[in-house]
């Protein structure tokens, strides 16, 4: 008898619990990944909390997943037994849809999602549309490619709607930040980091990893800004963002979730400024950016911090991630 372990969610608001249960065999077209990491994101925090409503219950979260193949179902190509896989948020999209047909399936109408409507890698074990899963560069352990699943990947989606603009704004920053901190820079942008005021740790880290300048997201730029983006799910930071960026300046909320946005004068958002927000990820995405980290890789201009937690701390983890105690990315090593 096959069996699995999981860190469990029952109900939205209560803490995660460990549990043994069948492992399923993969249907057509999905496959087995015996996981070895799964990072840890806000974005399981929001489900966890319930920000986000309607996810599938019981629940195993996890979106950034690490593993290798185990078992496949029936059509599967591309994966054979053994193979190092990633499984992101985006789990499969129905592919028939306007926005799918589109080029757009990140907007599909009918998704699932990793660790929300089908359940994920806080596990021994996952169960994935082999048509969403990506082999991974190499040149990075399992740990450390695990964050590039969504920080990795929503940063750079988000990076890319901010358009060409030199000089780049990061309002929080935390996993996805740290990531496409050191991307930008590595791609000649000029990089300016905003943390929570006073938070000189965080601020020291940003330098280190590009940043021409870190302050505090109640600061403004040594120069206008031609785009910002915001990570921190506070709703507050879409007006300061928009009082730092330049006449033509976009404002990207790379958030699945953000507390409400005040009131803010139209003068800061006339001449041309924009505000738009990031939703999900598509395939392409992820060709572009697993591009781009090997080149990363081989300059050695690519450090992913993490700190590691047991499969049973995911606890532990997602407080300290509420709390605000993590420098870069929590990673669960299964």
């Amino acid at each position: 008898m096959n069996i699995m372990r999981a860190m469990v969610l029952d109900r939205p608001g209560q803490p995660l619990t460990m549990r043994e249960r069948l492992l399923p065999a993969p249907g057509p077209g999905e496959i087995t990944v015996v996981v070895s990491a799964c990072g840890v994101c806000r974005t399981d925090l929001h489900v966890v909390d319930g920000e986000l409503d309607r996810p599938k219950l019981p629940l195993v979260p996890g979106h950034e997943i690490v593993g290798r193949v185990a078992a496949t179902g029936g059509g599967v190509a591309g994966f054979a037994a053994g193979a190092r896989v990633g499984i992101p948020w985006l789990g499969a999209t129905c592919g028939v849809c306007a926005y799918c047909r589109s080029s757009r399936e990140n907007l599909c109408d009918t998704p699932r999602f990793t660790g929300y409507t089908r359940d994920g890698g806080y596990a021994t074990h996952a169960i994935a549309d082999a048509r969403y899963c990506f082999a991974l560069p190499d040149g990075l352990d399992d740990v450390t490619a695990a964050p590039l699943l969504c920080a990795g990947l929503i940063g750079w989606r988000s990076y890319r709607m901010a358009g060409p603009g030199t000089a780049l704004g990061l309002y929080g920053f935390g996993a996805a930040a740290h990531i496409l901190c050191q991307v930008a820079a590595f791609q000649r942008r000029r990089v300016y980091a905003f943390t929570r005021p006073g938070d000189a740790a965080a601020q020291n880290f940003a330098r280190a990893l590009g940043a021409r300048w870190a302050g505090g997201s109640d600061d403004a730029p040594p120069e206008p800004l031609d785009a910002a983006i915001i990570f921190a799910p506070v709703g507050a930071l879409v007006p300061a963002a928009l009082r730092a960026v330049k006449k033509g300046g976009r404002v990207v909320c790379g958030g699945i979730h953000m507390s409400d946005i005040p009131n803010f004068p139209y003068a800061i958002l006339w001449e041309e400024r924009q505000v738009i927000s990031v939703a999900n990820l598509t395939r392409a995405d992820a060709r572009e950016f697993f591009g781009v980290v090997p080149e990363m890789v081989r300059a050695g201009k690519l450090k992913i911090e993490t700190r590691r937690y047991r499969l049973d701390q995911a606890n532990a983890a997602l407080d300290d991630l509420r709390g605000g105690k993590l420098q870069g990315a929590a990673v669960l090593c299964v």
